[in-house]
């Protein structure tokens, strides 16, 4: 309960800050990575990610073992309150067969949640915000074409959120039940000629004997308006597993509303070896509103104007002609 009540203070903190928009006209996912953006989904935009995957891992030294299954990545997504705040809940579900090769081979039937995290994300700063203010320089040519440092200053955004595992899962350590703390730094570079370098810091099951650190980085190019390719590495440090891991793959936005993507994962070890394929989709219902800006200049408002404008016209003309007609009598 105080995990929750921390996570709320979290995000009341947060409301003092400027905002500025995120919204963008075309869905942004985090899939087919595990990386998270730095960036929000917008206000009142619910957005859902899930990837189905089949995996195979395989552990030769000492008692070897083999697991074989399937699972399901998803989350939810939703901007709420400010452009830079999003709520989400994300997990992963496994329901795999462990074999152990000894003397006697048996298999042992697993089925959980490898991780259930409710959490929310805030951007603390945003160095694209004014880049469209940015005008060139009509007295220096170097000024128009030196190199801007500012442009390696990445986006930045913080996340806190609540794990919860349910006692005896097969997927964690001995004992880890309950909530449990979870914080991320993620930033994000959007670099020239389509090309988008993401990188997350995370601190995960604090306080647990499964608590780890891991750090993801991912390279995104976009050479079409329609495909993305990637690449990323993840690294996790634990008492309980250490690996590291890659991904390639790709995604194709099928229109303004709804991704498709794919991508393989694999390690270059044996305690255990790992592959797994994955195939997604990510969609997002979109009740985004721009803020208007009351500056007078409404449809409304200037018709208001210009009736306003007109009936004082006509009184003055109605005036004019009774002054006229005054002045034509006294004369006859």
């Amino acid at each position: 309960m105080k995990l929750i009540k921390s996570i709320f203070l979290f995000i009341l903190c947060l409301s003092s800050v400027k905002t500025f928009s995120q919204y963008t006209d075309v869905i942004n996912s985090n899939r087919p990575g595990v990386s998270r953006s730095a960036f929000s989904v917008g206000t009142n935009v619910a957005q859902f990610e899930i990837g189905p995957y089949i995996l195979n891992e395989k552990r030769t030294p000492a008692t070897k073992t083999e697991v074989s299954g399937f699972g399901i990545d998803f989350a939810a997504r939703y901007g709420f309150l400010w452009e830079e705040l999003e709520l989400n809940i994300e997990g992963t579900y496994q329901n795999d067969t462990k074999t152990y090769f000894s003397n006697i081979a048996f298999d042992e039937a697993r089925s959980n949640f490898k991780f259930v995290t409710i959490g929310a994300k805030y951007l603390v700063y945003d160095p694209y915000k004014n880049s469209e203010n940015e005008k060139p320089n009509l007295y220096s040519w170097k000024a128009n074409h030196s190199f801007k440092w500012n442009s390696l200053i990445p986006a930045v955004s913080i996340y806190a959120g609540a794990n919860y595992d349910t006692k005896n899962n097969p997927y964690t350590a001995s004992g880890i039940e309950g909530f449990s703390p979870k914080v991320m730094i993620a930033t994000q570079h959007n670099l020239a000629g389509g090309w988008v370098f993401v990188m997350n810091l995370i601190k995960d099951r604090i306080g647990t004997d499964q608590s780890d650190f891991q750090y993801i980085l991912t390279l995104t190019h976009s050479f079409s308006p329609k495909w993305v390719i990637f690449g990323e590495t993840q690294g996790i440090q634990s008492d309980f597993y250490a690996d590291n891991l890659f991904r390639f793959g790709g995604a194709y936005l099928w229109g303004k509303d709804f991704q498709l993507d794919s991508a393989v994962t694999f390690n270059t070890k044996d305690t255990p070896s790992v592959f797994s394929v994955n195939l997604g989709a990510s969609f997002r219902l979109d009740f985004h509103k721009d803020k208007e800006i009351d500056n007078g200049n409404s449809a409304k408002q200037e018709g208001e104007r210009k009736s306003r404008g007109s009936k004082k016209s006509t009184k003055v003309m109605e005036d004019y002609n009774k002054k006229h007609k005054r002045k034509k009598e006294d004369f006859l």
